[in-house]
């Protein structure tokens, strides 16, 4: 399980968060927690005039595989549609619990997670982040 799951890659993007703190004035923010291993993220973003994603932070405190979704989700997230969001969040989701396929184009990145599938125990970290950010996106009913 090590090996798979805690490859080079997966090391590599989890030692390389970006946006990582808290912003001025947040429109909306959101914690998420596995209940399983205790892992936590708190997420807080702000949109831009377009409706797109503007400003984001988070403080991240998970294993490697979700601190590699956080990093993914941080390095993509300003600019992104709210619709964009949900479908990677449900695109990941499929992923983990469905076989489906990864996420693709600017989020091809968080195929690195794909092995997790296979152990359930630990989807929940991995889907940290997003679950995060949607509940900031219901919060500002976008």
């Amino acid at each position: 399980m090590m090996n798979e799951l805690y490859n080079q890659r997966i090391l590599k993007l989890a030692a390389q968060i970006p946006h990582i703190g808290a912003l001025d004035n947040p429109a909306a923010q959101a914690d998420a927690v596995s209940r399983l291993c205790g892992s936590k993220v708190h997420v807080e973003l702000s949109l831009a005039d377009n409706g797109t994603i503007g400003a984001f932070a988070h403080q991240v405190e998970a294993c490697a595989l979700g601190q590699a979704s956080s990093s993914v989700m941080a390095r993509e997230i300003i600019g992104s549609t709210p619709d964009e969001l949900r479908a990677v969040g449900a695109q990941m989701r499929a992923m983990l619990k469905q076989d489906g396929t990864p996420p693709t184009e600017r989020w091809a990145d968080l195929e690195v997670l794909e092995p997790v599938r296979d152990y359930k125990n630990r989807h929940a970290s991995t889907l940290l982040t997003f679950d995060a950010v949607e509940d900031c996106l219901q919060q500002l009913g976008v």
